[in-house]
């Protein structure tokens, strides 16, 4: 059953939905470019691996929810006022939560020259950690950096609309996601495919090693099937508000006659 959106759907970047979604995309999009490659060139699923906090949001030193008066009984022992000790007594110690390191992997794609193994383009499809303000996001950038001071060209895919999109100057417009192209030949300047959530997305040019060498992508046709196979028609919950970050009331309006029509569209099926 098709999503009720014409491209991303933003219920799909709920916590819940988002890691699983983001694996099958990885892979679906590998095996969708794989063919037009072959055999000059070939698609490999890297993994990138690093430490961070397995809750940024947490705060140190915030006791458990437990009354701690009550911990212990007190003596039924009468202690007479000459028998009293002046020097009060050392508080017991809170319990607390330490954010502990845990191992973060990401995966992306390199397509690469078959025979020489060079990288001749890095595919990213941002996560939520690459968006945040933390380590994930320092990790990535790390990294976008390296690949745009490098000979490989840059594919970069942002189907998030929560927190701060990846640096970019010229943007004339605020979009939902963004799809950028980073030639290596051509840079600083790079191509950016913008939308919203009330368009398809874009069909885009997969830069390869030959000067004016390209393939096109239609992750549209992806993402729709990653959703099919994931049977994410069954699993959302279409009676919820969309997801944060809010969306504007023409979004909102949109969203509601979307969501009337793929309703209908439904029930008539099932008849």
């Amino acid at each position: 059953m098709p999503s009720p959106f014409p491209g991303m759907d933003p219920y799909l970047e709920q916590s819940i939905f988002w890691s699983e979604f983001h694996s099958r995309l990885i892979v679906a999009l590998a095996d969708a470019i794989a063919p037009n490659l072959l055999p000059k060139y070939y698609v490999g699923v890297e993994t990138r691996t690093y430490l961070d906090s397995s809750d940024e949001e947490l705060l140190i030193g915030i006791p458990d929810a437990v009354v701690l008066s009550s911990a212990g009984k007190q003596s039924s022992k009468q202690i007479s006022p000459k028998e009293a000790n002046p020097v009060a007594v050392q508080s017991r110690p809170q319990q607390i939560t330490l954010p502990m390191p845990v191992e973060i992997r990401e995966r992306y794609l390199e397509v690469r020259e078959t025979g020489t193994d060079a990288v001749i383009t890095v595919i990213e499809i941002l996560s939520p950690k690459n968006k945040r303000k933390g380590r994930g996001r320092s990790v990535y950038e790390e990294k976008r950096h390296a690949i745009l001071g490098s000979m490989s060209h840059l594919v970069e895919i942002d189907l998030l609309r929560a927190d701060e999109p990846m640096a970019m100057k010229g943007v004339n417009l605020i979009t939902d996601y963004r799809i950028v192209v980073s030639q290596c030949d051509r840079r600083p300047k790079a191509d950016l495919y913008a939308f919203t959530m009330r368009e398809a997305i874009p069909e885009f040019l997969l830069p390869l090693k030959e000067p004016q060498e390209f393939t096109t992508v239609n992750l549209q046709s992806v993402v729709s099937g990653v959703y099919e196979r994931g049977g994410y028609a069954f699993r959302i919950d279409y009676r919820q508000a969309v997801p944060p970050p809010p969306i504007s009331e023409l979004d909102s309006q949109l969203v509601e006659e979307l969501l009337t029509l793929w309703g209908k569209l439904n029930l008539f099926k099932s008849l």
